[in-house]
């Protein structure tokens, strides 16, 4: 674990395995397929889910294709499973990597979970317990997959809503001794630290402070819902100020990465999603030019997405 003197440092290091710092982007949606073809907003860059995207064609390829030739895109998935003990689904990871070149994906991303065993998919992203154990098995697989790839693999770190009795490490602590061992980037979701530090109780600026700042690759931003005895990440609403907090003190500490904002339910128009994002540049260090607030469009919201987050499956028109 990093010493608080040594965070400095790891911030001033070269780009994060190579990748490059996109901006400020949004998750690409259904729902705002028509209006990005019609006014291609001035967006610095789209994360798609790949698995909407990766047996499809018709107008969810067209639109995929279209957005690509006019914006960076990079691929974040749910099906990889790497903590599973199921063998890896390499018909899959071709799938994943036929369409990052087809797309010219900038990377690729999944999450430290398992989605699920015995050949049945759950479509959730189930928590791992953080020993030697699963270390070792998960490093191995990332290893495997980043070999089958030929690029480094981004993991995220889910929300978690139990807690393992056998775990003897803190979440923070194995995705370093992961991201170092298995030499992969990390996917920090800070809205994701700060509901599993409400459901676990522990200090979510630890959490921040602690892992490998020179391998966050990439931040992500969302809304929760609180329920009063727990949080659950439901990306729907805006981004609570706590949260806010964790970005300021993660931009500070990577010296500044790609940072996306997830709305996956109740989707409100483009413009009010974009504008969320853009918030980040008041939170960003004053190493960057402040930037004006930018009005928040006072329209309705255009439909609701129903669970299992991220994945929304493509409409065909």
């Amino acid at each position: 674990m990093a010493a608080a003197e040594s965070m400095p440092e790891l911030a001033m290091k070269p780009p994060r395995l190579g990748h490059p710092n996109l901006g400020l982007g949004v998750g690409l949606r259904t729902v705002h397929f028509s209006h990005i073809l019609r006014a291609q907003p001035e967006v610095d860059w789209f994360e798609i889910i790949s698995e909407n995207f990766i047996d499809s064609q018709g107008r969810p390829r067209y639109v995929l294709e279209q957005i690509a030739e006019r914006y960076r895109v990079v691929m974040h998935g749910v099906s990889m499973s790497i903590g599973s003990t199921d063998p890896l689904d390499f018909e899959y990871l071709a799938k994943l990597k036929r369409l990052a070149g087809e797309i010219n994906a900038h990377w690729i991303s999944d999450h430290l979970c398992w989605t699920g065993v015995a050949g049945r998919n759950s479509h959730d992203l189930l928590p791992i317990p953080f020993n030697e154990e699963t270390l070792r098995h998960a490093v191995e697989r990332i290893r495997i997959v980043q070999d089958f790839l030929e690029r480094p693999l981004v993991l995220e770190n889910p929300s978690s809503y139990v807690t393992f009795a056998d775990s003897t490490m803190t979440e923070w602590e194995f995705l370093t001794r992961m991201a170092e061992d298995a030499d992969c980037g990390l996917l920090l979701d800070v809205n994701n630290v700060y509901v599993s530090s409400v459901n676990h109780d522990f200090d979510p600026h630890e959490f921040v402070e602690s892992v490998p700042h020179h391998r966050v690759v990439q931040v992500h931003l969302a809304g929760h819902t609180n329920c009063g005895t727990h949080l659950i990440d439901t990306h729907d609403g805006e981004v609570i100020d706590p949260v806010w907090e964790l970005y300021r003190k993660a931009h500070r500490l990577t010296g500044g990465v790609s940072t996306l904002l997830e709305w996956d339910a109740s989707i409100p128009p483009f413009e009010v999603v974009h504008h969320e994002v853009l918030k980040a540049k008041r939170h960003m260090s004053e190493q960057l030019e402040t930037t004006e607030a930018v009005p928040r469009p006072a329209t309705p919201r255009e439909t609701a997405v129903p669970h299992p987050l991220h994945f929304v499956a493509p409409e065909v028109e």
